[in-house]
């Protein structure tokens, strides 16, 4: 059965020699004007360019719209002298052949370019089944994903306590929500609670509410967020910032099904499922003394790990190409990514994993000149540039930006950088002086 190949006819320099092609390849023949009209371009795999000098903007604009297409370029010798037409064959084209045609060899080309859209199709992800409460979805065909994915699904089913570890930046709000809005809650709230971002004379009150009249400045009564997720799922992030007079609580909520509050004169049942979440290694937390061991026990019915950006593969750009299609709108004119911005963010360590990539490509497309994303743009260094000549090297400069990535995540807050890197103030301040690094509002 003849294949589709879509064909854009430019100068016209090779139609003579297309035309003899075998009848294993069915041509599509558009002009870039009435792509969008003659063919049906998101189904199209492999694209042939017949370029002429000098190069329409249309046919550029054309190829960087489907980058999903394995574009091979036919030029004229002469062609290949100019940068642009260089520069779109680099970045954009899974090949090129020179004029005049060699069928056979054109052929080939073909037959690969088609195996490697195949290949790359089975790597394509699958329609996201969750989104978080901004319309993202949970992006990924990775191994550790696709383990994810299949495990999130057995969760939702079941009503169990769900305990999610990951690094900071890697979705563990997302994968809750996933999990509450595939289950037979999903009808009912979903309710986040930061337990370390509440001062800790508030979030007994926060958790549990309170009666009027219990404290100074209580007026009237307060519903805590145990009760405002009543029939939901209640998300406790950052569980490991929970001090031990509220662990209390909370275990003898999870035991009994009922409620305190502050003030209060009677139990108030609530049927909440709970997610719990946290950065740190609750089983090193329990055995430093941090952490109630029935407490984590309760939470931890069902674990789910959340994978650093790091060990996921392709979904590193599978993520970027969807960040910056999200944030494209304020620069229209930006179509993608040079081989040296794609070669960089895979150097690069993500301590920060995906939140850190979703500022990184905020900040190229605020700040890109061209139409594609360069290194400087994300901030990242060029693959060429400063490479490290040994492991020492590398070792280093891996240790710094891990340090700088959480100094700026916790907003230059040592003691919270510390904790985040799982390091002592002493050691983080050690570091800091080693590298050089300043802190703000300090000489």
């Amino acid at each position: 059965m003849p294949r589709d190949v879509v064909w854009v006819a430019g100068g016209g320099a090779a139609t003579d020699a297309l035309q003899a092609l075998s009848r294993d390849w069915r041509l599509h023949r558009i002009t870039p004007g009435r792509a969008a009209r003659s063919v049906n371009l998101q189904s199209v795999r492999v694209g042939l360019l017949d370029l002429d000098a000098p190069l329409p903007s249309s046919v550029v604009e054309l190829v960087h719209q489907h980058q999903h297409i394995q574009w091979i370029a036919l030029i004229p010798p002469g062609l290949l002298l100019q940068e642009k037409v260089r520069e779109l064959i680099r970045e954009c084209c899974y090949d090129f052949h020179t004029l005049p045609l060699d069928h056979g060899r054109l052929e080939v080309t073909l037959g690969r370019a088609y195996g490697m859209a195949d290949l790359e199709a089975l790597d394509e992800p699958p329609e996201p089944d969750w989104e978080g409460r901004d319309g993202t979805p949970i992006i990924g065909n990775s191994a550790p994903m696709l383990q994810l994915f299949k495990r999130l699904m057995r969760v939702a089913d079941s009503d169990v306590p769900v305990l999610v570890q990951g690094e900071s930046g890697t979705g563990k709000e997302l994968a809750a929500l996933a999990v509450h809005r595939n289950s037979r809650r999903a009808g009912g709230p979903f309710v986040a609670v930061n337990c370390g971002a509440l001062p800790p004379q508030l979030i007994q009150s926060e958790l549990f509410g309170h009666e009027s009249g219990a404290f100074t400045g209580a007026s009237r009564r307060k519903l805590g967020q145990l009760e405002l997720a009543h029939g939901g799922t209640l998300l406790l992030d950052e569980i490991g910032d929970l001090g031990m007079e509220l662990q209390v609580n909370l275990l003898r909520f999870l035991q009994e099904g009922t409620i305190w509050r502050v003030g209060g004169v009677q139990p108030v049942n609530v049927d909440v499922r709970v997610v719990a979440a946290t950065h740190v290694d609750l089983a090193d937390a329990v055995d430093a003394g941090q952490f109630r061991e029935d407490l984590y026990y309760r939470l931890n019915v069902i674990q789910l790990d959340m994978p650093p950006l790091r060990d996921r593969g392709g979904d590193l750009m599978r993520l970027a190409r969807f960040y910056l299609e999200r944030y494209r709108h304020q620069r229209p004119r930006l179509r993608g990514f040079t081989q040296a911005a794609v070669e960089a963010l895979y150097r690069h360590h993500w301590p920060g994993n995906v939140r850190e990539l979703v500022n990184r490509v905020q900040r190229a497309v605020a700040m890109a000149e061209g139409r594609l994303i360069a290194p400087e743009d994300l901030g990242l260094r060029p693959p060429t540039e400063d490479h490290p000549k040994t492991l020492a090297q590398a070792r280093a400069r891996a240790e710094r930006e891990s340090v700088e990535a959480a100094l700026r995540e916790c907003a230059h807050n040592v003691s919270r950088a510390a904790r985040q890197l799982g390091i002592g103030r002493v050691t983080l301040y050690r570091l800091i002086n080693k590298y050089g690094i300043i802190l703000p509002g300090r000489s």
